[in-house]
């Protein structure tokens, strides 16, 4: 299992648009219309990443827990379905589905919007406030696949509560740990 960190944005970035399908209602939505009112947290994931596959209950549990205060979560999914057939948006749909995503889960086809965003691996978080202002990017917490750390969402958890609370989010922010995305060959 590759390990790849994720590319550390500038705090500060303005979130690049998007306009992209929601493969569970099959609309084309776009960012403005997904942000939360408190701000806003963009998760590159895929259906078979072993690392996304370790925290998906915790995506979920945070999704459902900051929904109330003004904090909306948005799931892209960026990989190459060509040579991934696992993550195309038919499978992502019944992946959505089976695991009660409280969130859409968006298929950036054209590999445009992860680029955008510097993104690298999944999963890759990033936080943004209701200005669509970076806050926060890198990894959920220290668990991984095999390495024995409970799955808390701790490092994520910290920035959004930040946010919400209005308050600096001085703790360091590390990088998130993933498998590459799977770019097209071009």
């Amino acid at each position: 299992m590759a390990q790849t960190p994720s590319n550390m944005l500038p705090l500060g970035t303005k979130a690049p648009h998007f306009s992209l399908l929601d493969t569970v209602s099959g609309e084309t939505l776009d960012l403005n219309a997904l942000k939360g009112e408190t701000g806003t947290v963009i998760m590159f994931i895929c259906n078979h990443c072993p690392f996304v596959i370790h925290v998906n209950e915790e995506l979920v549990a945070i999704a459902n827990a900051y929904l109330e205060k003004g904090i909306k979560c948005i799931a892209i999914s960026s990989n190459d379905v060509v040579n991934y057939p696992q993550d195309s948006p038919e499978k992502m749909k019944l992946h959505a589905e089976t695991e009660a995503y409280p969130f859409p889960y968006l298929y950036d086809e054209s590999q445009a919007v992860a680029k955008a965003y510097d993104a690298a691996c999944t999963p890759d978080f990033y936080v943004f406030n209701r200005n669509l202002e970076l806050t926060y990017r890198g990894q959920l917490d220290d668990s991984r696949p095999g390495n024995s750390v409970p799955v808390t969402g701790k490092d994520l958890r910290h920035a959004i509560d930040c946010l919400v609370n209005n308050t600096s989010n001085n703790a360091p922010q590390k990088p998130s740990i993933g498998c590459g995305i799977k770019w097209k060959m071009a």
